[in-house]
């Protein structure tokens, strides 16, 4: 688990909680089961209308893409690329179906099966472009589903809140109970603002920036197997691989064992 995510959302609502005591509020004022369960309750039902039932099964699959570290290392990922160039160089592309075989990343397995298969560079091209565009529609989907949420919240509050002063205005015979009662009703704008700022919407940003970093993984792979079909050297495979990683933070790690049995001499 992505231990960033949690910490910032539970910073954020410590910052809330804590800015609240510090003006000398009370705890118990912020826990309101009327107002949760108007907000929250509202907010899932609204979210459950706006969408089909197989995009709602795939809000868990949402929050742990949000949630989990990235699965791959880019790093490794360009060893390998450089060992199936150098390889494939010496021995052939046909050499290179074993080690496609045994990888564990699908995307990269596939591409070079059809570079093995004699696939023409434009085919490859556009059958992997299409695989990312479908996992970055798949990502997109995930994020509006808590962009949605982070739109309905604050409207459930505010819908709250008008309930609350609505029992406010029909209890003026007890002048004495209208403080309490009107910060009560507006607790309910609190929690719609609060989760859809601080959970909901920063949610679907972490989903968004994940997809973005896994989407120019994808172009590296596709970029690699590219040259790897038109036979490039394989240090200008690095070079060029590269320079899809941030500056500085490219070291190369070990190479993996079957890459160096297949490319020995």
């Amino acid at each position: 688990m992505e231990i960033t995510t949690i910490l910032g959302i539970l910073a954020g609502l410590a910052a809330l909680v804590g800015g609240f005591l510090w003006e000398g509020g009370q705890i118990n004022g912020l826990m309101q089961a009327a107002a949760a369960l108007i907000v929250f309750g509202g907010t899932i039902a609204a979210v459950v209308v706006s969408y089909p039932l197989h995009r709602l099964k795939t809000i868990p699959k949402a929050l742990r893409f949000a949630f989990s570290k990235p699965a791959e290392d880019t790093n490794q990922l360009i060893e390998d690329l450089v060992g199936m160039a150098t390889a494939a160089r010496r021995n052939g592309v046909l050499s290179l179906e074993r080690m496609a075989m045994d990888h564990h990343n699908s995307f990269l397995r596939e591409g070079i099966q059809l570079v093995v298969d004699g696939t023409e560079e434009s085919q490859i091209k556009q059958i992997m472009e299409l695989e990312m565009d479908a996992v970055e529609q798949k990502h997109e989907n995930y994020a509006k589903i808590f962009e949605s949420a982070g739109g309905y919240a604050p409207t459930m509050g505010i819908i709250g809140t008008v309930m609350g002063l609505i029992h406010v205005l029909g209890s003026l015979s007890e002048p004495t109970d209208l403080g309490p009662s009107i910060a009560v009703a507006f607790t309910a704008t609190l929690y719609g603002v609060a989760s859809a700022n601080i959970i909901f919407l920063p949610i679907a940003s972490k989903i968004k920036s994940r997809s973005a970093d896994e989407i120019q993984q994808l172009e590296l792979l596709m970029q690699g197997i590219l040259a790897i079909q038109n036979g490039e050297h394989p240090n200008m495979v690095r070079k060029k691989l590269v320079s899809f990683t941030p500056v500085d933070s490219y070291h190369a790690p070990a190479v993996k064992e079957e890459f160096i049995d297949e490319t020995a001499e």
